[in-house]
């Protein structure tokens, strides 16, 4: 799945995203922390890897694995 930085905050290196269909999601410190990313964009393209249950566990850049 793939998405739009929408909100990024350094400080809690959390934020929100938006899904291609307009859907805002948001991903917490551990998924930000598991993509060995320095930082995020707001704009920037990322893929979205999730949980079973849904949760966001890990932010790469598209074409990364």
């Amino acid at each position: 799945m793939q998405g739009t930085v929408a909100t990024y905050d350094p400080q809690t290196r959390s934020g929100t995203l938006l899904l291609d269909d307009g859907t805002e999601l948001a991903f917490p410190r551990a998924a930000f922390d598991a993509s060995g990313l320095r930082l995020l964009r707001l704009g920037q393209r990322v893929r979205i890897d999730h949980g079973e249950s849904g949760e966001v566990t890990r932010i790469t850049l598209p074409g990364l694995l």
